[in-house]
């Protein structure tokens, strides 16, 4: 009986032992399972945030793409500007950078006083009309509100009106009264200007009409930097 007893403690207390275990298996694994649960949340977060990250930083790279092409276009565009620069301008940039006059060998703009408009000299002479005067006033005070160091070629041009030799002259007495002017009251350098003649050799159109003839007597301002 008495070893019965003892027996039936033995067992007792490995089946007390064995629920305990059971019982502190059970409490270990569930304190961890949140935490890891928690941990596992952050994390998704974490990724959820970085993929947001990457798709704001896709649409600013998309964004800067945009832009550089802008950036493109515009160079283009002054590419093209350049290109529409009429032969004689484009022979003025080749001459000044050659001599160097330019600070930066850029062509910027061309002005044309033409007897086409109200900007008219007296046929086969030189003098500068009101209209003319008036203009070169507009064009000195534009530079002068830019600023700009900029070096200015005066081209003389005719029609065919006379021969070639006299034209070639003519053109010449036309851009010299310019230049002269521009200083004198338009307060330009003279080492910012020089002239030259093309006669009747560069027509902007043919020389068959009063109306053309009249395109053709032209001086034209060709500004570069």
């Amino acid at each position: 009986m008495k070893k019965n007893s003892i027996m039936f403690a033995v067992l007792a207390a490995l089946g007390m032992s064995g629920c305990a275990s059971k019982d502190y298996v059970h409490e270990y694994v569930g304190g961890q399972i949140a935490p890891v649960n928690s941990q596992v949340k952050a994390l998704d977060g974490r990724v959820t945030g970085t993929e947001t990250g990457l798709k704001d930083a896709s649409g600013n790279v998309g964004s800067l793409n945009g832009r550089i092409g802008s950036i493109e276009g515009t160079i283009r565009d002054q590419d093209g500007r350049i290109v529409y620069a009429s032969k004689t301008a484009q022979d003025a940039l080749q001459r000044a950078n050659a001599a160097g006059k330019l600070a930066e060998g850029k062509f910027v703009y061309e002005a044309t006083l033409s007897e086409a408009t109200t900007l008219a000299f007296k046929l086969e002479g030189d003098e500068l009309s009101a209209p003319i005067k008036a203009a070169l006033d507009n064009f000195a005070a534009k530079l002068k509100s830019e600023n700009k160091n900029v070096y200015i070629e005066i081209q003389g041009h005719t029609d065919t009106t006379g021969d070639a030799a006299y034209n070639l002259k003519l053109g010449e007495e036309r851009a010299e009264s310019v230049r002269r002017y521009l200083n004198m009251k338009g307060g330009i350098a003279l080492h910012r200007m020089s002239v030259i003649s093309y006669g009747e050799t560069a027509p902007v159109v043919n020389n068959k009409t009063r109306a053309n003839r009249e395109k053709n007597r032209r001086v034209v301002l060709v500004v570069l930097k």
